[in-house]
C-alpha cells in the first residue's frame, strides 16, 4: 500500500512539475518577445545608423566607426592605409 501511494505522490510531483515549467517558459518567451533587441516586434525600435568602412565596405553602427578626413572606417589601421 505505501509502495502505490509513493508512486503516486511522484507522478503528482512530476505532473506539477512539467505544468509550472510549461508555464515557466512560456513566460519567458512573452517577456523576450518584449525587450527590444531579441528578435521581438521592431515597429517602435528604431535602429543605430549603420556605415560602410572606406576600405574594406563592411557596415558597422555609427558609435563604432572612426571617422578622418570626412570618411568613415572599421578601425584605426584601415583610416591608416586609407582606400583601398
Amino acid at each position: 500500500m505505501r509502495f502505490i501511494l509513493f508512486i503516486a505522490l511522484i507522478i503528482v510531483l512530476m505532473l506539477a512539475f512539467r505544468m509550472f515549467a510549461g508555464r515557466l517558459q512560456s513566460l519567458l518567451k512573452t517577456l523576450q518577445h518584449k525587450q527590444p533587441g531579441t528578435g521581438g516586434s521592431h515597429q517602435n525600435h528604431p535602429g543605430e545608423a549603420m556605415v560602410r568602412c572606406a576600405h574594406c565596405g563592411i557596415h558597422l553602427p555609427r558609435s563604432e566607426a572612426y571617422t578622418s578626413q570626412g570618411q568613415t572606417w572599421c578601425s584605426e589601421e584601415h583610416a591608416r592605409l586609407g582606400h583601398k
